[in-house]
C-alpha cells in the first residue's frame, strides 16, 4: 500500500466522513486508525506496530514537534488576548463605533475583506485576528458566521501567497533548489497565481452582485431573520483603542518575531535585510515570540488605563485557552492524519503522477494545478504540497527562460492554496472556523461551492496561460467568468 493510491485513502475517508456525519473529531480519528492499519499491513508489524505508529509515531510525535508546539502556543496566546480585549470592553466599544460608521451589510463584508488583505504577514494570524475584530460588526448586520468564515479563509492563504513579505513567501523561497533565487522565483509567480487573485475578486464580486448560492444562501437567509439586536446596557471603561492598540502591538510583535527568527537582528557581517529576514524566518518561533510579547504589553496597557486589573487579566488565561481547545484538538488530529499519509508515501505517489505528464507541455500548468489541489485537499497542507511539487517543477523545467516553467510553478502554488482552502482538515480552514466561531463542518460545506467554482475558472485560466504565456489574457477571462457566474446565480435566485 505504500507509494500507491492507498496512501491517500485515510485522508479521503476522513474528509468523506466529516462531510457526511458533520462530526469532525471522530472522522479524523477514523482516518488516522485506517492509516495505522494500512501501515501495519504494509510493514507486517501487526497490532503492536499499529498502536506504536498511531500513537507514538503519530499523535505524540506531532504534539512534540517544535514547529507544531509553536503554532499551538500562538493559538493559546491569541485566545487569551481575545478574551482580554472582550473583558476590557475593547470589542464592545469597536462594535458601537462600527454601528455608527459601517451602515450596511455590504460595508461590513468589504471592511472584513480589506482587513484580511491588510494582515498579509501570516495566515494563522490573519484568521484569528480578523475573526475577533469583525465578528461583532458582521453579527450586527446579519451576516452569517459561515459567510464570515468564508471571508476570513479567503483572505488568509490567498493573500499570503501573493504577498512578497509573508511567512508563505519565506516557505516557497525555502523550497527552491540550490542555485535558485527562491524569492525572485516567488515574485515572478505572483501574476500567474490565478486562484489566489480570483478568490479575492470573487469576494468583491459576491458583494457587488449581492449573490449567494449553495448552502451559503440558506445560512445567509437564516442569519437575516435572527439579526443581532442586542444593545450594550452595561457600563464599560473600554474604548476603541483598547481593541486597536493590542492588535497593532500584536502585528508589530509578530513581524518583529519573524524577523528575529530569520536573523534580522543579528550583529556583524551577517546582518540581513528585511526580505532575507522573512525568507529565513521560522513562522512558528516568530509568531510565538511576537504574540507572547504582545500579551505582556497588552496587560501593562490595560493596567495603566485601569480598564482591567492584573487579577482580571490573569483570569482571562483559562478562558482564552478553553476557547481554543476545539481548534487545538482538530489541529492535533489533522497533523496526525498528515503523518499517516506521509508514512504511506503519498508524496512519492503524487510526484510520480507529475513526472508522467511531461508529454503535454502546454497543458502541464493546468494538470499540475489539479494535482496540487488534490494533494493539498487530501493532506490538508499547502506548505507540504509546495515542498513536494515545487522541486519537481524546477527539475522538470531546467531551462530558466522557458515561459511554461514559471507558470507551472505558480500553478503548483495556486493548486496548493486551493486544496488547502477546500480541505476540512486544513489548519487554516480550522482556524477560520475558530476565528468566526462557526461550526467547522458548516464552514467547509458552505465554502466548498464557492472555492470549486473559482478553481474551475482558474483551471481554464491555466489552460489559456499554457498557450499564450502571459497572465493578462487569462486574468481578463477569469474576471469576466467570475462576474458572469455571480450575475447568473443572482438572476436565478431572483427568478
Amino acid at each position: 500500500m505504500i507509494g500507491t493510491f492507498w496512501a491517500l485513502v485515510p485522508a479521503i475517508l476522513a474528509i468523506a466522513l466529516a462531510l457526511i456525519s458533520k462530526e469532525v473529531y471522530s472522522s479524523l480519528f477514523a482516518g488516522i486508525l485506517v492509516g495505522g492499519i494500512f501501515y501495519a499491513i504494509s510493514t507486517a508489524t501487526g497490532f503492536t506496530g499499529f498502536l506504536t505508529h498511531v500513537f507514538n509515531d503519530g499523535l505524540i510525535a506531532q504534539l512534540s514537534d517544535s514547529y507544531n508546539v509553536g503554532i499551538l502556543v500562538f493559538l493559546v496566546v491569541l485566545g487569551i488576548m481575545v478574551a482580554m480585549m472582550n473583558k476590557a470592553g475593547g470589542s464592545a466599544a469597536f462594535g458601537e463605533w462600527a454601528k455608527k460608521h459601517i451602515k450596511t451589510k455590504a460595508g461590513a463584508q468589504v471592511a472584513t475583506i480589506l482587513l484580511g488583505i491588510l494582515i498579509f504577514i501570516d495566515d494563522y494570524f490573519n484568521c484569528l485576528t480578523v475573526g475577533s475584530v469583525m465578528r461583532p460588526v458582521t453579527d450586527k448586520h446579519g451576516l452569517s458566521r459561515e459567510k464570515l468564515a468564508y471571508l476570513i479563509d479567503s483572505t488568509a492563504a490567498p493573500i499570503c501567497i501573493i504577498a512578497p513579505v509573508s511567512s508563505w513567501a519565506a516557505a516557497v523561497a525555502g523550497f527552491a533548489g540550490e542555485g535558485e533565487n527562491g524569492f525572485t522565483l516567488f515574485c515572478k509567480a505572483i501574476p500567474f497565481n490565478f486562484y489566489a487573485i480570483l478568490t479575492i475578486i470573487m469576494m468583491f464580486a459576491l458583494v457587488i452582485t449581492k449573490s449567494e448560492f449553495g448552502l451559503m444562501a440558506k445560512f445567509e437567509r437564516a442569519a437575516q431573520t435572527i439579526k443581532e439586536t442586542e444593545s450594550s446596557d452595561t457600563e464599560s471603561k473600554g474604548k476603541v483603542i483598547d481593541l486597536i492598540v493590542p492588535i497593532l502591538v500584536l502585528i508589530i510583535g509578530c513581524v518583529a518575531g519573524m524577523l528575529y527568527s530569520g536573523g534580522f537582528f543579528s550583529q556583524g557581517d551577517s546582518y540581513l535585510n528585511i526580505i532575507e529576514g522573512f525568507s529565513n524566518s521560522d513562522a512558528s518561533v516568530g509568531l510565538a515570540l511576537g504574540s507572547f510579547g504582545a500579551l505582556v504589553i497588552t496587560v501593562i496597557i490595560y493596567m495603566f488605563r485601569k480598564v482591567l486589573s492584573f487579577s482580571d487579566a490573569m483570569s482571562c488565561i483559562p478562558d482564552g485557552f478553553k476557547a481554543m481547545v476545539p481548534a487545538i484538538l482538530i489541529l492535533a488530529l489533522a497533523w496526525t492524519l498528515k503523518g499517516m499519509t506521509d508514512s504511506l508515501g503519498a508524496k512519492e505517489y503524487v510526484a510520480g503522477l507529475v513526472t508522467n505528464a511531461q508529454g503535454l507541455k502546454s497543458f502541464l500548468p493546468a494538470i499540475i494545478f489539479v494535482i496540487a489541489c488534490g494533494l493539498a485537499f487530501a493532506t490538508g497542507t499547502s506548505w507540504g504540497t509546495f515542498g513536494i511539487l515545487i522541486p519537481i517543477c524546477i527539475a522538470a523545467f531546467p531551462n530558466v527562460a522557458d515561459p511554461v516553467r514559471i507558470i507551472s510553478i505558480s500553478a503548483c502554488m495556486a493548486g496548493a492554496v486551493c486544496g488547502d482552502h477546500c480541505s476540512p482538515i486544513s489548519d487554516t480552514t480550522i482556524m477560520s472556523s475558530a476565528g468566526a466561531q462557526c461550526n467547522h463542518v458548516n464552514h467547509v460545506s458552505t465554502q466548498l461551492p464557492y472555492a470549486l467554482c473559482t478553481a474551475a475558472i482558474s483551471f481554464i485560466c491555466y489552460i489559456v496561460a499554457g498557450f499564450v504565456h502571459n497572465p493578462v489574457v487569462p486574468l481578463i477571462i477569469g474576471i469576466a467568468l467570475i462576474f458572469g457566474m455571480c450575475w447568473l446565480f443572482r438572476a436565478k435566485a431572483e427568478k
